[in-house]
């Protein structure tokens, strides 16, 4: 009897390490981000949109290109390729743009939705914690989206290329060579600059996913206002406007730390000597920006901790 009851009193203790084992075996993280992708069709649906749209419009414009490129022959190597580069940075640029829009607007609903359905009741009920759910909705705009804007992008630029030089080829005009368009030059370039704006860029998107946590309704109003109200109190008491430089090096910053500046504000696209890593990585803006956005996932995982439906 005494042997009987010990193995009953040891049973539950030795299965919590199997629970556990079994817990982490189902991968909570991984299809968290998956259920993510799933629900929020935007996350990639916007990139190939962007995309189509920058394919249209570069269609429409190899209208009269082979007299352009002709012309463009007869000038400096180096104004060839500053020509020959412009669509290509801007439809970088704009597949950029829109992640950051997709960022901003995934976070302002990725906590206040469930919320707002109800579904909150249902994911609280699986045995995955509020840290891990939280850390999987802010690798939306931290990992995934870099990565689907990059591969939107290079896929792009391909795409122009080959149709660009189909047009010429059949005007006898020679094609757009290595020299003139370095893609694999600007994909790492394009790469780079994606994972320092979402560096930079992760304590607006920390704040988001705080105040996702917190608002009962007009997430977006609630995220804006508070940061517009301090800069206008600050410029009517004292005359200074310290915060809204603050926001604009919070905006715009990662560019200038990240890269050379190219002339006449041109952006971050050239050569591989613009990029200054090692300026970013030891740049205060950049840790102190993770610190606040360390801190502000912490608050967000505790306020979906104690929060309740909408």
């Amino acid at each position: 009897m005494n042997l009987q009851s010990d193995t009953s009193l040891q049973h539950p203790v030795d299965s919590r390490p199997a629970a556990a084992t079994a817990v982490s075996a189902t991968r909570p993280l991984y299809w968290s981000v998956r259920r993510e992708l799933w629900e929020n069709r935007s996350v990639y649906i916007a990139p190939l949109i962007a995309a189509a749209v920058m394919l249209l419009g570069f269609l429409i414009s190899t209208i009269g290109l082979p007299h352009r490129r002709r012309a463009l022959l007869l000038l400096d190597p180096a104004v060839q390729r500053a020509h020959i580069e412009k669509p290509y940075d801007f439809a970088a640029m704009m597949l950029i743009l829109t992640a950051f829009i997709v960022g901003v607007f995934y976070c302002l609903d990725a906590l206040h939705g469930e919320r707002r359905d109800r579904s909150i009741l249902f994911w609280k009920s699986l045995p995955v914690s509020d840290l891990t759910t939280v850390l999987s909705k802010a690798s939306i705009p931290l990992i995934v989206l870099p990565l689907i804007t990059f591969a939107v992008a290079v896929a792009t630029q391909v795409d122009m290329l080959l149709l660009s030089n189909a047009i010429l080829g059949m005007n006898g005009v020679a094609a757009t060579t290595g020299e003139q368009l370095p893609l694999f030059r600007h994909s790492l370039m394009l790469l780079y600059g994606l994972i320092a704006m979402a560096l930079w860029y992760a304590p607006i998107y920390g704040w988001l996913l705080l105040v996702s946590a917190w608002a009962r309704r007009a997430a977006f109003l609630w995220a804006v206002f508070p940061v517009l109200a301090l800069a206008a109190l600050e410029k009517v008491a004292f005359q200074t406007n310290y915060f809204g430089s603050l926001l604009r090096y919070r905006l715009a910053g990662w560019m200038g730390e990240a890269f050379v500046p190219r002339p006449h504000g041109s952006g971050p696209v050239g050569t591989l000597t613009q990029l200054t890593p090692g300026k970013f990585l030891h740049s205060p803006g950049l840790w102190i920006g993770l610190a606040f956005a360390v801190a502000f996932l912490a608050a967000a995982v505790r306020l979906r901790h104690n929060r309740e439906p909408i």
